[in-house]
């Protein structure tokens, strides 16, 4: 199996990401969370003092259930013919005009309440209880890293290959044995003029949780997934810009031929042209082998022996 790679550096974003912000100048009066901890959306992170506003909101309820009470009075009567159409009107008025109060109330009451948007993680706190903030002090940060968006840029030549679904692999420098896989999400519409590269976007499942935000990431692009014939890389022979193998036809000759040679995995290389299935190719003993040289196929853990063996050296021959 081989598959072609793009190789590129990125920095890894929250799926996510905003900062809690007071929408009121007031003081703290409670903090309902700790650093690192984990929220459902809706979930109230701090509370602003809000005695007077609430004392407020309690008086305008009182004035708007009197409204309604006088409004559902005068409506019965006028039902009835014994009130005007104007102090229904009046009391209609009273009754909208009330409940606009409370309304308005209720959202500044609603103000005083720091909740979460969405569900996530939420970051150290800026301020203690007590603190006197405004509209636009931070109180902490939330964080949704289930999801962890990575954007990185490619260059202009590979944009024919790139495509929305291809899969890619991530290493970071924290995890260095791990290898994290995602998929490409988004190409951008445009190619830098500067750089001549394209921005592109993937996501990583983030399950466990171990990435963060703003971590350096190694990604690799995969593109054009294959299985084509393949030989031990050792089995080359390097001539000038050629790369050649030795092949052991019928008559156990050996045949230098040259190949066209595609990807690399670590030991094995791609074979694009040059070779059929099934051939032999001579693996190790090349750099004393020569076109045309009749060759023995040695037993494999006899040849192993013989290399271990120092004083056995020159006594091993190559082998298929």
């Amino acid at each position: 199996d081989f598959v072609d790679i793009i190789e590129a550096i990125g920095t890894g974003k929250a799926n996510e990401s905003i900062e809690l912000t007071a929408k009121a100048t007031e003081t703290i009066g409670a903090l309902n969370f700790e650093g690192g901890q984990k929220v459902e959306a809706g979930f109230v992170v701090a509370e602003l003092t809000s005695r007077e506003q609430s004392a407020d909101l309690a008086a305008a309820r009182a004035e708007l259930a009197e409204a309604r009470q006088n409004y559902e009075r005068v409506s019965g009567l006028a039902a009835k013919g014994f009130a005007t159409k104007a102090q229904l009107d009046q009391a209609t008025s009273a009754r909208d005009s009330a409940a606009a109060k409370v309304r308005s109330l209720e959202s500044r009451v609603t103000d005083r309440l720091i909740k979460a948007p969405f569900a996530g993680v939420l970051g150290l706190r800026r301020v203690s209880v007590g603190t006197l903030v405004k509209p636009g002090d931070v109180i902490t940060t939330l964080d949704d890293i289930s999801i962890i968006k990575v954007d990185f840029t490619v260059p202009e030549v590979f944009l024919g290959a790139l495509s929305v679904g291809m899969p890619i692999r991530v290493g970071v420098e924290a995890y260095p044995s791990r290898v994290f896989e995602g998929k490409v999400v988004g190409i951008d519409t445009r190619v830098d003029p500067v750089s001549r590269a394209v921005a592109v976007r993937a996501e990583i499942p983030n399950t466990d949780g171990v990435l963060r935000p703003g971590m350096l990431m190694t990604v690799s692009a995969l593109k054009n997934p294959r299985v084509s014939l393949s030989v031990p890389e050792q089995s080359l022979v390097p001539l000038d810009d050629k790369q050649y193998v030795y092949v052991v036809g019928a008559d156990m000759k050996a045949e230098r031929r040259e190949v066209k040679i595609g990807a690399r995995v670590p030991g094995t290389v791609e074979i694009l042209s040059g070779l059929k299935a099934g051939e032999k190719v001579v693996v190790d003993g090349t750099i004393r082998l020569r076109p045309g040289a009749v060759v023995k196929i040695a037993d494999v853990k006899q040849s192993e022996q013989k290399k271990n063996d120092k004083g056995s050296a020159e006594a091993a021959g190559p082998r298929t």
